[in-house]
């Protein structure tokens, strides 16, 4: 197996100069300084400051672009010459969860773990903390391969760019005065203020080349029923909200399956859960609400609109009494699709086919969505290309949801950025001109 297999001399001989630049040892820094550093969602300054001065002492061209006084992106740039296309090397840096009980607890589990908190632990090969491997070891690869090619010394005719998004995660605001902090706010902040190029690929989970993924819409359920209590219960009308919820639920998750089957196509198989419940009074276990509600989230592939997708949920509310189940589509992010024709698909596949010497294996049934949507829904061809979960043989510990986002191989680490090298540098020592008539 020859990773450089497709390049031409020239390129080759680039790539295996800043290969050269990639080590383990390194790669252990860099994801050990960003998981000591926490970044729950809306408060990732402190994380942006970070790289945006560990890239600037790489001799890269880094910045620190502030969303609020909480919240910030950071962004590097390799200067082309201008002639060639614009790469992207784009990861997001916020935590799914806080690393803190007061936030995470009871809802994560009966405690925090070690790989729950920001902070670095290693195994030998592994390294686990809070976001570890998702999005933090992702994050580190294309700070290597950006620190690699800076260090090498590559003549590039386009620009290389080095993004790191805040508040990629699904969520919401936590507490705090602003409202909109999650759902691919940093990404588009990014774009927004000009940070923008011809291709992007976007680091994130799975060992392979994804040029598609689901989009996402969120839904408010309401169920009423009858304020009472409970010592009139068998004198007045009962009408339990909370009961009829847990028939609600069912009832979804029982549709979230045909849903799922009717619209899985290409690489998705977008899925749906009933993931909080919301009513009455903890305080007064004596009387019933009137109302409690669910949170729903629904995937979307590409070719089904948020429209589409909410008129099938209420279909299927249909079947519950109108009076007593309503909902409202509170969030909404359709899926994308690149051509996967395009240059910036051809060349990662090229480069995930030379690592493994075989055809590109496609992972089907896919259901997680990340920026990428942002990116390819503001018009720029993206592919998603990470690392693949952390297997359980020879790990200390269980891998479950939860060690998976936190632990993150080295090795699978290095061989991600130097697929990102070898993306990059095809991409942007090549000439505008070579690339006319590319599918967009």
């Amino acid at each position: 197996m020859n990773a450089l297999t497709g390049l031409d001399e020239r390129r080759a001989t680039w790539v295996a100069e800043a290969w050269r630049q990639v080590t383990g040892d390194r790669l252990r820094e860099l994801v050990t300084g960003l998981v000591d550093i926490p970044s729950p969602t809306g408060d990732e300054a402190p994380l942006a400051a970070h790289i945006a001065d560990t890239l600037n002492a790489a001799g890269c061209r880094a910045a620190v672009q502030p969303l609020d006084d909480r919240q910030a992106n950071a962004w590097a740039r390799l200067d082309g010459d201008k002639t060639g296309p614009d790469l992207m090397l784009y990861a997001p840096i916020d935590t799914l969860t806080v690393g803190e009980e007061s936030e995470d607890l009871p809802w994560i589990g009966p405690e925090l773990r070690d790989d729950m908190r920001a902070r670095a632990t290693t195994y030998d090969d592994l390294v686990t903390g809070l976001g570890a491997s998702n999005p933090k070891g992702h994050a580190a690869c294309v700070m290597m391969a950006a620190e690699a090619i800076s260090r090498a010394g590559i003549p590039l005719t386009g620009d290389l760019v080095a993004a790191f998004g805040a508040g990629g995660m699904p969520t919401n605001a936590r507490p705090g005065p602003r409202r909109h902090t999650g759902q691919g706010v940093g990404c588009s902040f990014l774009l927004e203020q000009g940070v923008w190029t011809d291709y992007a690929v976007i680091a994130k989970p799975g060992w392979t080349v994804s040029w598609e993924e689901v989009g996402l819409v969120w839904f408010e359920v309401t169920v009423r029923g009858t304020h009472t209590y409970v010592g009139s219960r068998h004198r007045l009308p009962y009408d339990n909200a909370v009961a009829r919820a847990g028939e609600v639920a069912r009832h979804l998750e029982e549709w979230f399956t045909e849903y799922a089957e009717r619209h899985t196509t290409g690489t998705v198989a977008p899925q749906g859960i009933v993931s909080s419940v919301r009513g009455g009074w903890p305080r007064m276990a004596a009387v019933t609400p009137a109302v409690c509600t669910l949170m729903v989230d629904l995937r979307i592939g590409p070719d089904t609109t948020p429209m589409r997708a909410k008129r099938e949920f209420l279909a299927a509310l249909d079947k519950l009494p109108p009076e007593a189940v309503s909902a409202e589509m509170v969030l909404a992010i359709p899926g994308t699709r690149t051509d996967p024709d395009s240059w910036i698909c051809r060349c990662a596949t090229a480069g995930w086919e030379a690592f493994e010497g075989r055809g590109h294996e496609v992972i089907l049934g896919n259901s997680g969505a990340t920026d990428a949507n942002i990116l390819r829904g503001r018009g720029i061809p993206t592919v998603r290309v990470g690392m693949p979960k952390v297997a359980q043989d020879g790990a200390p510990f269980d891998i479950d949801f939860a060690r998976g986002m936190n632990t993150v191989s080295v090795r699978a680490m290095e061989r991600l950025t130097r697929h990102l090298i070898r993306t990059a540098v095809d991409t942007v020592t090549r000439t505008r001109a070579e690339l006319e008539g590319d599918p967009v």
